[in-house]
């Protein structure tokens, strides 16, 4: 069984998953969504994503602010991560996602993506960074 990494946004959902023995993340891919028409619209999605991947878990990436409080972005990630567990049944942990996006935007930048192709894979790659940040603490 692998595991599922998820970068929340309002706009875009970065997925990643973990190799079967979970020691590696791969951006898989990102998808669209409008978080305000809810999470129905992504069930499908994500119905086959666990189902094509055989997830057992999922690591969702709880945005904090520097100070360590939670904001509006992390208890939308905290909504999502309930989600998972009530309509798709698999085990949720939240993960402390402060500084990912930069993270992965100064990966991005090393390798010499134009800012048009990174702002497509920027999500994917926060979401490698969450779940292999979590991989690496669970080894």
């Amino acid at each position: 069984m692998r595991i599922l990494g998820l970068d929340v946004g309002e706009k875009t959902i970065g997925v990643a998953v973990s190799d079967a023995l979970h020691f590696t993340a791969q951006g898989i891919e990102t998808i669209s969504w409008d978080e305000h028409a809810g999470f129905e619209q992504i069930l499908p999605k994500m119905e086959a994503i666990i189902k094509e991947h055989e997830i057992s878990k999922a690591v969702v990436g709880l945005p904090k602010h520097m100070n360590g409080t939670i904001g509006d972005r992390g208890e939308a990630s905290k909504r999502f991560a309930t989600f998972l567990e009530n309509e798709l049944g698999i085990k949720t942990v939240l993960w402390d996602e402060r500084l990912t996006s930069m993270a992965a935007e100064r990966v991005l930048l090393e390798a010499d993506m134009s800012r048009k192709k990174r702002k497509k894979v920027i999500d994917k790659m926060a979401a490698v960074l969450i779940l292999q940040g979590y991989l690496d603490q669970s080894n």
